[in-house]
């Protein structure tokens, strides 16, 4: 039985020059790391990711303090713990910070930990990550976990909100290549639309920079304008919107919510709307657009707009981000209610390995989909693509065809789908079969 010998913690830069923490844990034999990534438009119920708050560094976001609480107390903790118990291992670390948000020690800092033990485990067993992913998933849960299924990706190519300066309230503008054969051919067809939206962008008079997740960020005058730029370069690369190729929507509405309503643009109009007129909005927007998947349509604790929603147009897929922020008591209180149909899942929202295990295995219960997701401050760390595969998600959302921190999980699933062979199965438009 391998145990750990030593753990050391650094810090480095995400995709926005933002610090953030590696953990590299070593034994006898193999060492193994692991960065964690940083979100911009983050829910209030989030576990906490620990600053300094020293503004003579980086602008007060040094995470020098996580850093030290990995090589001292973490290290005295944990040194000489098996590593073939990564529950052992995450409950530990819980222990040890001993608050509900994890702000003691600070996610960032468990989350590192985490995850560099699990890549060490799976080192010491000379076993491919998400096949290690999803033994321990088997282990965790009496719900049947497969390791073929490569993900739909959810590809970000118009940026908005948080991660933008476009001007757009919505954050995020995907397409989804759900109609492709393999994993291969959805990452082809949305690189082919990426590069004609490129050009149609340009030919429109707009600029064709790219904003936190590397996807444009036009300055049009609405929504509907961005969503007809993304069908035209659909239609132009020779794929059928709506057969092909879907659009999904990040609208991150918590970012545009005060006072009970949503400060939205509406056809180029500013509006200030109640629940019940943005659920409106978005039929309206479904009846014109190939949208398959809306994402944080609602604000992190309106639950009565949510359940509204979730009446109104819940044949689709509804993901709760800022609502359940990766937490098994939101989620539980989202099932209870029959609020959304759908969570994302964020490893630093919650903070370690086995409580992400946990929430995908809850969701898997109650019939809710899951879409694996990187954060807009990410890095070249690669486990997400493990994750979607090990725990047989589906779904991933990483970002669009440009940027290396993005382009790197795709090029690791492309890898992971090479290896599989053809015992591999790509989703597809299965992945939406319960709606």
């Amino acid at each position: 039985m391998s145990i750990l010998k030593t753990l050391h913690a650094r810090e480095v830069l995400d995709s926005r020059g933002t610090p953030t923490v590696e953990v590299t844990a070593s034994s006898a034999h193999f060492s193994a790391s692991a960065i964690v990534p940083s979100g911009a438009s983050t829910g209030s119920h989030e576990a906490l990711e620990l600053r300094d708050n020293d503004n003579r560094r980086y602008l007060g976001k040094g995470v020098l303090t996580a850093v030290d609480n990995v090589n001292t107390s973490i290290t005295r903790k944990l040194r000489g713990i098996p590593l073939n118990n990564q529950r052992k291992i995450d409950e530990t670390l819980i222990e040890l910070d001993g608050t509900p948000n994890k702000s003691n020690l600070g996610a960032n800092a468990i989350l590192g930990v985490s995850l560099a033990c699990a890549k060490l485990a799976a080192a010491e067993e000379a076993a491919p990550l998400f096949l290690y992913l999803n033994s321990l998933a088997k282990q965790s849960s009496s719900v049947p976990f497969h390791s073929t299924l490569l993900p739909v990706p959810m590809m970000n190519i118009i940026n908005g909100g948080r991660h933008a300066d476009s001007g757009l309230e919505f954050q995020e503008m995907m397409i989804v290549p759900a109609g492709a054969p393999t994993f291969r051919e959805a990452l082809r067809m949305g690189s082919e639309i990426f590069h004609t939206l490129k050009k149609t962008i340009k030919e429109k008079g707009f600029a064709t920079t790219v904003g936190d997740e590397g996807g444009f960020a036009p300055s049009v005058h609405s929504h509907e304008a961005a969503l007809d730029m993304i069908v035209q370069a659909c239609e132009k690369t020779k794929y059928a919107p709506g057969r092909d190729v879907f659009i999904a929507l990040d609208c991150a509405s918590t970012e545009f919510y005060s006072d009970n309503r949503y400060s939205l643009n509406v056809e180029g109009k500013k509006k200030k709307l109640l629940g019940a007129e943005l659920v409106q909005y978005y039929e309206k927007l479904c009846k014109k657009y190939p949208i398959i998947s809306i994402e944080d349509g609602c604000a992190e604790d309106d639950w009565v707009s949510w359940k509204l929603l979730t009446n109104k147009l819940g044949k689709m897929q509804l993901v709760g981000d800022d609502l359940f922020v990766t937490n098994r008591s939101r989620l539980a209180q989202g099932t209870s209610q029959n609020v959304a149909n759908a969570i994302l899942i964020k490893l630093n929202q919650i903070g370690t390995l086995t409580e992400t295990i946990d929430v995908i295995a809850d969701a898997k219960k109650a019939g809710y989909a899951c879409v694996v997701s990187h954060r807009s401050g990410e890095t070249e760390d690669t486990t997400i693509a493990h994750l979607s595969v090990g725990l047989e998600t589906g779904q991933i959302k990483t970002g669009s065809l440009s940027r290396t921190e993005r382009i790197a999980k795709y090029n690791e699933l492309l890898r992971i789908e090479e290896f599989l062979g053809k015992k591999g199965r790509f989703a597809g438009k299965k992945a939406f079969r319960k709606l």
